[in-house]
C-alpha cells in the first residue's frame, strides 16, 4: 500500500461517525440485505455512518468547486451528478452494500437524489457472448459493451436530463429486452459492478475508463479464501430458492445434492470467478479512494483512505 493511505482498525474509523445520526431501522435494513448477508446495525454505525459523513464532505467540496468555476467562467453552474464506484469480487457484498450506502444518502438532511445502477446492465447480451465464444467469460472486462457504458457516464456527467440503461436479470442470466432503468439527473450516482476501477490490458490502446468519471470509488476487500466461502453459501442458498423458478437460467442446479452443489460452486469458482478475481479485479484495488477490508464474519476490520 506504501503511503498512499492512511490506515485506520474498526474503532478508529468507527469514532469518526461523530454525531452522523442513524437513520436506518431494522426494518429498512431487511429490505437492503442480500443472500446470506448477516449485516445489521452495528455495522452501519461503525461503518457507514463514518462514510457517509466524509461523502457528505466531499460532495459538498465537489459542489463548491463546480460553483467557483462557473463563476469564474461566468455561466450558470451545471447540475453535474456526484459519482461514487463500488468495485471488488463476485460474492464480496458490493450489491447490499451500494444498496445501504444508496440508502444512508438518499436520508441526509438535504435529502439528494441518489440512483444506483449495476454494470450487470452494460454486460453484452447471451447472444452475442455465444457468439464470440465467451459465454464461460461473463463478468470478465471482454463481457461488458464498455462503449456503451462510457457513453452512458459521459451523458450523465454532461448534464443530460434523462439517461436510460440497461437491465440484468439474474434469474434469466441475460439483458432484459425492452427494459430500461431510467436516472433523471441524480444528485449521486453509484455505480457498482466487479471491474469498474478496470484501466484495460497492457498494449489496449482506451484513452478513456469508466473510473475517469468517479468522484470517489469504494474497493471491498478480503481473503480470497473468504470469498470463495462466501460464494459456496450463496450458491447453497440460491439452489433453494431463485434456481428452483422455471424460468432460471440455472434450474439444473436446483436438483443437485448437497455434495454435488458444493463441487459445483468451487469449480465455477475456481474457473471463473476466483480467475477474474486475482486477473482482473484485485489488481485494480490500489486505484480505490477507499479499501474496505472484510474479515472471515463479513463485518468490516479497517478501513483505508487514500491521501488526496
Amino acid at each position: 500500500m506504501g503511503e498512499r493511505y492512511v490506515n485506520f482498525d474498526r474503532q478508529q474509523w468507527a469514532d469518526l461517525r461523530a454525531a452522523t445520526p442513524m437513520t436506518l431501522r431494522e426494518a429498512d435494513l431487511e429490505d437492503l440485505r442480500g443472500i446470506n448477508e448477516r449485516i445489521d446495525l452495528d455495522e452501519v454505525a461503525a461503518v457507514y455512518l463514518p462514510l457517509t459523513r466524509l461523502l457528505n464532505l466531499y460532495v459538498s467540496a465537489t459542489q463548491n468547486l463546480h460553483k467557483v468555476s462557473a463563476t469564474f467562467l461566468g455561466t450558470l453552474s451545471p447540475k453535474v451528478p456526484y459519482v461514487i464506484g463500488v468495485a471488488g469480487s463476485v460474492a464480496v457484498g458490493k450489491s447490499t452494500f451500494a444498496r445501504i450506502l444508496q440508502a444512508l444518502l438518499a436520508r441526509w438532511p438535504d435529502h439528494p437524489k441518489v440512483d444506483l445502477i449495476t454494470t450487470d446492465g452494460f454486460l453484452h447480451p447471451n447472444h452475442v457472448l455465444e457468439e464470440r465464444g465467451i459465454m464461460n467469460r461473463k463478468g470478465f472486462p471482454e463481457s461488458y459493451d464498455t462503449r456503451a457504458l462510457l457513453k452512458f457516464l459521459r451523458d450523465l456527467k454532461s448534464g443530460q436530463p434523462t439517461l436510460d440503461a440497461p437491465v440484468y436479470s439474474h434469474v434469466v442470466y441475460d439483458i432484459v429486452e425492452d427494459e430500461t432503468v431510467t436516472v433523471c439527473q441524480p444528485d449521486i450516482l453509484i455505480l457498482e459492478g466487479l471491474n469498474v476501477l478496470q484501466v484495460g490490458a497492457p498494449g489496449n490502446e482506451a484513452t478513456e475508463f469508466v473510473s475517469d468519471y468517479f468522484d470517489f470509488s469504494i474497493y471491498i476487500d478480503a481473503l480470497e479464501a473468504d470469498i470463495e466461502n462466501w460464494y459456496v453459501n450463496r450458491f447453497l442458498s440460491l439452489c433453494d430458492s431463485v434456481f428452483q423458478d422455471p424460468n432460471s437460467f440455472f434450474q439444473h442446479f436446483a436438483q443437485l445434492s448437497r455434495e454435488d452443489a458444493i463441487a459445483t460452486a468451487r469449480g465455477i469458482w475456481k474457473g471463473i470467478n476466483g480467475l477474474n478475481l486475482k486477473e482482473n479485479i484485485e489488481p485494480t484495488r490500489d486505484r480505490a479512494s477507499l479499501i474496505l477490508r472484510k474479515g472471515q464474519d463479513h463485518r468490516v476490520s479497517d478501513v483505508r483512505l487514500r491521501k488526496l
